[in-house]
């Protein structure tokens, strides 16, 4: 019964919702101060504080043996750190990867990884040392810099924070992910942050902009390419932010062959797994113009190769590695750490005063140890010195006495001396007596003075201790301080679709039930005129091409429809296709109103984005207005010409001043006029009389500007009759008139269904209803006249007939 009254006492009652939340929150403050998040003042997180203190512990000093980790690991775990002896052989290991420490802590002998993402060597195997710079978070320990604290069994004391030299959170960064928060802090280079605090010790009122001159931002180990100031601003003002780092790649030419060659890499990105990444997605498609990918890595540094195809763009290439892959990382900046074991979320200004402060408090408590060991020593001094003159006195008193203690208590009473000092002198050995010896007392003596009055002034005389800091920081700079390895670009280059597009010579095909595709031109090789042709389009359910433009994969092309309105859409958003395919419905890329259709395209470009157009009507209208009325527009549709009932738009071409107009109908029917004729109106007006149709089923078949350095124009008619006819044979008339006749419409040479201004250098190409292409030079065709009806340019099968024709020009 006692027993069981006894349990029901020790049982105490508890609302269940208190308790999960005090747990918890015991549990995460744990977390955050003992394990994952850096302290402000020496940048290290427990576990790295305890490798290191241990390292020094045992000698393991940078101009000493290495010794193996595991008895490195093995030295924190049973002393310092109670938890698995692989996390603290990761954080031994990370502290000696030189790609991931921008100062390395630890000086590794034996296999730490790679960049690769490889795994290091098993603890017994690798062996380790601390670094020189490493010696500067430790040195000043031993003069009582540091508040020791009882490690987890109470057996020993290990040190709350290292008395570092140099600003380690900044210089080495750190990384960690608590509960409910995370730091993420970039390393950066050990000259630039020591400028800057130098900076702010002569002037403590400066602000983010001041700074921001001196540390323009990280030093990643790796280097790589920064984009974008206002990004590492950001987060230097609030203390979070995102970096876009992109890895350095240059241009090789070797035999003919273009290659891309990658030198440094984002910080912390794994390597190999890009490379595979790239593969695949070399492999799927998503980007184009890679032959190869060798990684040449060695141990004068990183090199990776990529092979380009004879046409891929390298600028394009590029553009898509940063796009798809880690070859342009983001890296998020988070800078939380621990200020007197509270985490706070931090700004620039905050960590390097806070470090300032640190390394003031540093030297204060230096000075005040030293100070108190040189009082010490020089009272010990005085003692000896004073002792010296005295000396046949003092042996008389030691001579007679009857015990040490005796002649301490005699030297005391007798010359007043303090307890200590009369232990020192009968402590004192005989060779002390030497003259030589009482010369160097006195030196030794008026030394230790001069330390006292410097310690005392540096602890009396704030200008003294700044002094003293900046000494210190100019040392650990002369002594450790190197070039940066990261770039900055002040602007951040967005890398928008077009930069990933290889702008490259296209051919669109509008079919007659408007189905749409753009082919590279490639494709088709060149053949003399009289031939076959080659499919240039999967023509299904009586479908014929209407309209074939020579666009290129960056332009802008202006969909003229028969409503007088104008769409426009980019060429690369047209998805591309093999020649011999139908296609893709054109209403999947715009919207068309009922009974709309697709007239014309015209295909602009940066280039050509200048001047004015001209739309001519089947009835017999023509209109003049400025391009840039069209391109400027926001607006992907709007209205390009007013026309009357009945009416539809059927050409449109760009124009130049001082050039003539000719205009054919489909019977054959030609006029040439000034140009200067036609006065230019606005987006939305209806146009003027181009020429008079004399028959009632004519209608123009096209328009064409007449270029004086151009010799020939050629004209094409349905049933694959053509010709080449010289400038001159088309004489001018004023606009309006019938014109004259210059081409022979037959049942033989069916109707005009284009005509173009050419020179020999140009190829030409000619679509069938059926979905053939042929692709010539337009030298092939003979000059005839204007009755002339031309030669054969393309063997036509029964009941086929040309739909459209284009010309290349060739360079």
């Amino acid at each position: 019964m006692d027993k069981e009254e006894g349990k029901k006492e020790d049982i105490v009652s508890s609302v269940i919702e208190h308790e999960m939340r005090q747990s918890y929150l015991d549990y995460a403050m744990s977390v955050i101060v003992g394990r994952a998040l850096p302290d402000v003042r020496d940048g290290l997180k427990p576990v790295h504080r305890r490798i290191l203190y241990s390292m020094n512990e045992l000698g393991n000093d940078y101009n000493k043996p290495y010794k193996k980790s595991a008895r490195i690991v093995g030295e924190v775990i049973g002393k310092y750190h109670p938890h698995g002896d692989q996390a603290v052989y990761d954080a031994l290991v990370r502290m000696a990867q030189p790609f991931s420490m921008r100062y390395p802590l630890v000086d590794g002998q034996g296999n730490f990884g790679s960049i690769d993402g490889d795994s290091p060597a098993a603890m017994r195997y690798t062996e380790v040392r601390l670094t020189r710079i490493a010696r500067e978070l430790l040195e000043d320990l031993a003069y009582d810099t540091a508040k020791f604290l009882p490690n987890y069994d109470e057996s020993l004391k290990e040190p709350s924070c290292l008395p570092s030299s140099f600003h380690n959170l900044l210089v080495n960064g750190s990384q960690g992910i608590a509960v409910g928060m995370s730091t993420s802090i970039p390393p950066h280079n050990l000259r630039e942050i020591i400028d800057a605090l130098l900076f702010l010790i002569d002037n403590p009122s400066a602000n983010i902009e001041d700074v921001l001159k001196i540390i323009p931002g990280p030093d990643f180990p790796g280097g790589g390419i920064i984009h974008g100031l206002e990004a590492i601003k950001q987060a230097y003002t609030t203390g979070h932010g995102i970096l876009k780092v992109r890895a350095r790649i240059h241009q090789e030419h070797e035999e003919h062959r273009l290659r891309l060659v990658a030198t440094e890499f984002p910080y912390l990105v794994n390597k190999a797994r890009t490379l595979e990444d790239v593969a695949s997605l070399v492999l799927h498609k998503k980007i184009e113009g890679i032959r190869d990918i060798r990684d040449e890595s060695d141990r004068e540094g990183l090199r990776v190769v990529i092979e380009l195809k004879s046409d891929a763009n390298p600028e394009v290439v590029e553009n898509q590695l940063y796009k798809h892959t880690a070859f342009e990382s983001s890296f998020s900046v988070h800078i939380v750490a621990l200020v007197e074991n509270q985490p706070k979320l931090l700004n620039l200004m905050d960590i390097l005063r806070l470090f300032i402060a640190h390394k003031e408090d540093t030297i204060t408590k230096r000075s005040i140890f030293l100070l108190r060991k040189a009082q010490e020593r020089i009272h010990m001094l005085e003692a000896l010195a004073k002792a010296l003159e005295i000396i046949d006195k003092i042996i008389a008193v030691v001579k007679n006495a009857k015990d040490p203690g005796g002649a301490r208590n005699e030297l005391v009473k007798q010359f007043g001396f303090s307890f200590i000092q009369a232990k020192a002198i009968t402590d004192m050995k005989l060779e002390r007596l030497t003259h030589l010896e009482g010369e160097k007392t006195k030196e030794d003596l008026k030394k230790t003075q001069t330390t006292i009055d410097e310690l005392s002034l540096i602890l009396s005389n704030k200008t003294v201790l700044k002094e003293v800091m900046v000494n210190e920081f100019q040392k650990m700079k002369e002594s450790y301080g190197d070039h940066r390895r990261t770039e900055i670009i002040e602007q951040r280059q967005n890398i928008n679709k077009e930069d990933l597009i290889q702008d490259e010579e296209m051919i669109v095909v509008l079919t007659q039930r408007e189905y749409i595709k753009r082919t590279n031109s490639k494709q088709y090789k060149t053949q003399r005129h009289g031939g076959k042709g080659y499919i240039g389009l999967d023509v299904k359910d009586n479908d014929v091409p209407v309209e074939l433009c020579i666009t290129s994969n960056l332009s802008t092309l202006l969909f003229f429809t028969s409503l007088g309105r104008v769409i426009k859409l980019k060429a690369y958003e047209i998805p591309e296709t093999d020649r011999n395919s139908r296609g893709r419905p054109l209403i999947n890329f715009i919207t068309k109103e009922k009974n709309e259709s697709v007239m014309a395209i015209l295909s602009v470009n940066s280039q050509n984005a200048d001047g004015e157009v001209i739309m001519a009507t089947a009835k017999g209208l023509i209109k003049r207005t400025n391009l840039d009325s069209i391109i400027c527009s926001k607006a992907k549709a709007l209205r390009a010409i007013n026309l009357l009932d009945n009416d539809k738009l059927v050409k449109v071409v760009r124009t130049g001043n001082n050039y003539d107009l000719l205009a054919i109908t489909k019977m054959g029917q030609g006029l040439r006029f000034k140009i200067a004729e036609l006065r230019s109106t606005g987006r939305t007006s209806r146009g003027i009389r181009c020429m008079k149709l004399k028959l009632p089923q004519d209608e123009i078949a096209g328009i064409e500007i007449v270029n004086p350095k151009k010799s020939t124009f050629f004209i094409c008619s349905s049933f694959g009759y053509g010709k080449r006819v010289d400038v001159s044979k088309f004489s001018v008339h004023h606009r309006g008139s019938s014109g004259m006749r210059v081409f022979p419409v037959t049942s033989k040479t069916g109707y005009v269904i284009g005509f173009c201004e050419i020179l020999k250098t140009d190829t030409m190409v000619l679509m069938t209803d059926n979905g053939r292409l042929i692709r010539f030079k337009t030298k092939e065709i003979s000059r005839l006249s204007r009755q002339a009806r031309g030669v054969k340019l393309m063997d036509l099968k029964g009941g086929e007939y040309l739909q459209a024709m284009a010309r290349i020009e060739e360079e």
